[in-house]
């Protein structure tokens, strides 16, 4: 067996770095420097007519599945890397919301991001700019949908809150994810969305959710 510290690990993997391709989950930072702007993890986009989403242990993306019906994402949508759903995500949510017996969903946390630009794949990076988020329960999961703006987008840039971004938009976000796992002729509700927030509880909620990393995975990387 071989045996290493985990200083000369980072150092090893910074030497690495430039020759292979990073963990989009582990092995890409969160920011790049303090602020609202952070990188994110791209795994679909609004034409995709099936379900990708990264493989965890490979960090590949893959096709998770065929959409059974009409349900497009309405936005870019991935996750932030080194966040995790954990603990005191799920603390959180039952203390905004009053419910009992939440749990993390045990993934990174979502987030969609908006722009007037089409992008034609996932499976890149981005910098986003954070507005808000949909506090979100699946099947009592705290799931959180973070909502953000491309930066530099020419249209969505602008926005700031999640209050200043056209209600339209925002409803349409929230009607996908409250009906995308819906299936014909069942009546039991998996998600609900207890409410919206803007931008200063959604740097909260990605705060948290990297405590909630930093508890479950030895980052070495740091």
């Amino acid at each position: 067996m071989i045996i290493i510290e985990a200083q000369a690990l980072k150092e090893l993997l910074t030497q690495l770095q430039p020759y292979v391709k990073m963990h989009p989950w582990h092995g890409v930072p969160l920011q790049n420097e303090p602020g609202d702007i952070f990188n994110v993890y791209i795994e679909m986009v609004p034409t995709d007519m099936v379900k990708y989403e990264v493989d965890k242990a490979s960090g590949i993306l893959y096709l998770d599945r065929p959409q059974k019906f009409a349900s497009n994402v309405p936005t870019l949508y991935g996750f932030l890397p080194r966040t995790y759903c954990g603990d005191k995500i799920a603390a959180h949510c039952m203390k905004q919301t009053g419910l009992n017996n939440i749990v993390g969903d045990g993934d990174p946390l979502d987030i969609c991001i908006l722009s007037e630009k089409p992008i034609a794949h996932g499976d890149i990076l981005v910098d986003a700019v954070i507005v808000g988020g949909l506090r979100m329960i699946d099947d009592g999961e705290a799931d959180d949908k973070i909502i953000a703006v491309l930066k530099g987008d020419p249209v969505m840039g602008q926005y700031k809150d999640l209050s200043e971004c056209p209600q339209q938009v925002v409803d349409r976000i929230r009607h996908y994810f409250l009906t995308y796992k819906n299936v014909p002729g069942d009546s039991h509700i998996k998600c609900q969305i207890a409410g919206s927030y803007g931008k200063e509880e959604a740097l909260e909620i990605i705060h948290l959710a990297s405590e909630d990393y930093d508890a479950k995975y030895v980052n070495v990387l740091k």
